[in-house]
């Protein structure tokens, strides 16, 4: 009987459109002869149970990269086809959870559970008529930003500088900022989900982000998929969408998801090394020609959907990383044209010691203050303009001595300015907080407070309003905008902290 079944399935194994054998392999790419009715972008499987995706299909092979390990795979090892396009498991199970490009859990807490669906990692973006234009704040906590280069739900934002100048920073702040409004929300669609990708990055960074996340409660709200340096290129080019996959899923059925891709950099040089041992003819900088479109079509799946659509949003923090502060090298100018603005960070402010190292003379936000509540449109109007008349003034000081009382004062109110948003790591502060200390800082109360001071002016006042002044914190966060009698309560309470203040 056994022998009969064998024989009936005899020749089924051969059918050549659905499997092939490995002509040869290579670092991490496999040549495949067979395999005649593949499609481009989906899933086979080698002998061991790892698995491929077929990219090149060639008159006479197909070459596939391994999502894996390449040592165990063998020339002529026979290969089959899945019926899959590459697809990742999404939904809620994922919160939480550490897990690799192809969706397994890779944290060690056993199997996803709740899991409904698998969806394809690289589906087109929405089109137009779907779409709504950004206008809720997603507030990052940190107040360079939300006062001058306000993010809103949808954007895509890019955060770009050289290594070490607190990139990562900036977006881990973000996902700790949402824990207040997360815990607060009464319903799913007024939480902000988090997702963080990481690419190539060490494997102890990612663990200590982890762990930063995990130890602050911001873990519950977060998906953590990583490909980090170890693994082979096709994983760290197919992380990005695989956590993109998963924030859509929030973006379709009405919630509010955040995306961080950390960074985009890595993946461009991922594809790259595809791209060229699968002798895919190299351009600029030996990149590929479609390297653009790699992050264009990743980036334009970050939207913020009409009624129809459920009201969802997915905003998209890109990361790229500089080399030397060059801004015009190939990627960056890329990405720069594709994102709705950008975060310039500076190695030289760093070391000056503003920290975040934003430099608010290149950051721009094109969405801009659609993206900010009323209250915080009304405080921080006047700032942009005020610090860029105090950076020229500054260039000029430098020339003269005898300089006129007017612009004393602006060079006196700059240098506050300068002093107030700098903020330290882990500290992100509620809109209603900034609002606060913005507007000590533009309507001129800091300007008798010494420069030194400024500092910890900022961090009693914030003692001193979390503990007397939380009905008027919460009045702010509910109005969300500057009323009349808002506005005297902060009058009065700077006032009277301004005297007291030595």
């Amino acid at each position: 009987g056994i022998l009969k079944s064998q024989i009936e399935n005899f020749g089924v194994e051969a059918e050549v459109s659905d499997v092939g054998q490995v002509l040869s392999v290579g670092d991490g790419i496999a040549r495949i002869y067979g395999l005649d009715s593949v499609q481009a972008g989906e899933m086979v499987e080698f002998d061991g149970g790892i698995k491929g995706m077929a990219l090149n299909l060639e008159s006479d092979n197909v070459g596939v990269v391994i999502f894996g390990d390449d040592r165990s795979i063998k020339e002529g090892d026979t290969v089959k086809r899945l019926d899959e396009i590459v697809a990742a498991p999404v939904g809620k199970g994922l919160l939480g959870r550490v897990v690799n490009p192809l969706g397994e859990p890779i944290d060690g807490k056993g199997p996803l559970t709740d899991v409904a669906e698998r969806a394809r990692v690289d589906v087109k973006a929405p089109g137009i008529i779907p779409r709504k234009s950004v206008h809720e704040p997603m507030m990052t906590g940190i107040k360079a930003i939300d006062a001058m280069i306000p993010v809103g739900r949808g954007q895509r934002e890019l955060v770009i500088g050289d290594r070490q100048t607190g990139k990562t920073a900036v977006c881990i702040d973000t996902i700790l900022n949402q824990k207040p409004t997360n815990d607060a929300a009464k319903s799913e669609s007024e939480k902000l989900f988090c997702v963080y990708v990481a690419i190539g990055q060490k494997r102890s960074t990612v663990a200590q982000v982890v762990k930063t996340l995990e130890e602050r409660g911001a873990l519950d709200y977060t998906i953590v998929v990583s490909a980090t340096a170890s693994e082979p290129a096709p994983l760290q080019y197919l992380a990005p969408f695989t956590g993109c996959a998963m924030g859509e899923w929030f973006r379709d059925n009405g919630m509010h998801a955040l995306i961080i891709y950390d960074d985009l950099s890595k993946q461009a040089v991922a594809y790259r090394q595809m791209s060229l041992l699968l002798r895919r003819p190299p351009g600029r900088e030996a990149y590929p020609g479609d390297v653009f479109y790699l992050h264009s079509r990743l980036l334009e799946r970050a939207a913020k959907m009409g009624d129809a659509a459920g009201n969802g949003s997915l905003t998209a923090l890109p990361i790229i990383e500089t080399q030397a502060n060059d801004v015009s090298a190939y990627i960056p100018t890329n990405v720069i044209s594709i994102t709705d603005g950008q975060i310039f960070l500076e190695t030289d402010l760093f070391y000056q010691g503003i920290r975040p190292a934003v430099n608010v003379g290149l950051s721009v936000s094109r969405v801009g203050s659609a993206a900010q509540t009323k209250a915080m449109k009304k405080v921080a109007g006047s700032m942009k303009g005020e610090l860029a008349q105090y950076r020229e003034m500054a260039a000029f000081a430098k020339f003269g001595s005898d300089l006129d009382a007017a612009t004393q004062r602006l060079l006196n109110r700059g240098a506050r300015l300068t002093e107030l948003l700098k903020q330290p790591q882990y500290s992100p502060l509620l809109m209603e907080e900034q609002v606060f200390v913005i507007y000590a800082g533009t309507r001129g109360y800091l300007d008798k407070v010494e420069l030194k001071d400024v500092t910890r002016y900022e961090k009693e006042l914030l003692a001193h309003i979390r503990g007397a002044k939380t009905d008027l914190l919460s009045k702010i966060r509910e109005e969300k905008a500057l009323t009349d009698d808002i506005e005297a309560g902060i009058k009065k309470t700077l006032d009277d902290f301004t005297a007291k203040f030595a």
